[in-house]
């Protein structure tokens, strides 16, 4: 699949070629999830072979069938996958895929969302975010299939950004994943031609480029303090924020209160002084007002 990285007039081109298309092993990702409504899985079915010709019948779909489920219901972060990848333009196919990311995560689908954000950041020319998507799936899903393909998209940012080191120790992990796809496989070899001679970076130990702030780590799991950056309803918005705060090397997390707002949150400090340190820091290289909290 050739990617490009055009993001002004077709961006609704670009995400359908993206999403629509698809990886082979995506698909068979999907299909491994819990057996559920019959119903359910013809409709998404229909809905992407109907946006193949006619892309607004094919949506109008889905948007009935994410009416008709509850976002409860084990079926609506397919739905929300479904959606995504036949979304009229980018921002919304990435809102539905940082949404089953972030609400889902221990759904089937949070690895598959995550490889195709890779691929969508990277299509819009913002190797930061295709870093951070990359990673998190390397940290969250060790053990995913599609864990190869995240890397190939990990690796190709890492070069945009310079970081050979970190670009290639993805580029051999992704060369090295099982796999019967000869076009992925090409691909990758393409790309590890220029690692020849470059010295790699312990994939395990990789950080995403900007890291500059080295903070203290949670020191145990009676770490009472944290840093709270932003509170909202939006899973976009959420998004946006893990991906500035991972690139800046905090290490930022989500918190879902009974109110339904997500709550953006960074470490966990024994002691009130350490947290007021690190919400100084993010006070000059966020901005916005975060404070301190007590967890319990």
């Amino acid at each position: 699949m050739i990617v490009d990285r055009r993001i002004g007039g077709p961006v609704a081109g670009l995400a359908a070629a993206l999403l629509l298309s698809g990886y082979p092993a995506i698909r068979l990702r999907a299909q491994a999830s819990p057996s559920g409504s019959a119903h359910t899985d013809s409709v998404r079915a229909a809905a992407l072979r109907v946006a193949q010709t006619r892309p607004d019948s094919g949506r109008a779909m889905m948007r009935r069938l994410l009416a008709s489920l509850s976002p409860q219901d084990s079926l609506y972060p397919g739905a929300l996958f479904t959606a995504a990848r036949i979304a009229h333009d980018a921002v919304g196919a990435a809102t539905n895929l940082q949404r089953v990311v972030v609400e889902y995560g221990r759904s089937v689908w949070a690895d598959s969302a995550l490889v195709l954000l890779t691929q969508l950041y990277f299509a819009q020319g913002d190797p930061a975010a295709t870093v951070q998507a990359a990673e998190r799936l390397r940290r969250d899903y060790p053990d995913s299939p599609l864990k190869p393909r995240a890397d190939f998209w990990g690796a190709r940012a890492y070069f945009d950004l310079k970081d050979d080191a970190h670009g290639c120790s993805l580029i051999r992990e992704a060369l090295a994943g099982p796999g019967s796809d000869v076009e992925f496989t090409n691909q990758v070899t393409f790309y590890a031609a220029r690692c020849t001679n470059v010295t790699t970076t312990a994939a395990s130990t990789a950080t995403p480029p900007a890291a500059v702030d080295s903070q203290p780590k949670a020191v145990s799991s009676a770490a009472a303090y944290s840093v709270q950056v932003l509170a909202v309803k939006s899973a976009a918005q959420v998004d946006d924020m893990l991906t500035r705060l991972k690139v800046m090397g905090f290490d930022a997390r989500v918190v879902r209160d009974t109110s339904g707002l997500f709550k953006v949150r960074v470490g966990r400090y024994p002691t009130r002084d350490e947290a007021q340190q690190v919400q100084r820091r993010l006070k000059t290289r966020v901005g916005g007002q975060p404070f301190v909290v007590e967890e319990q």
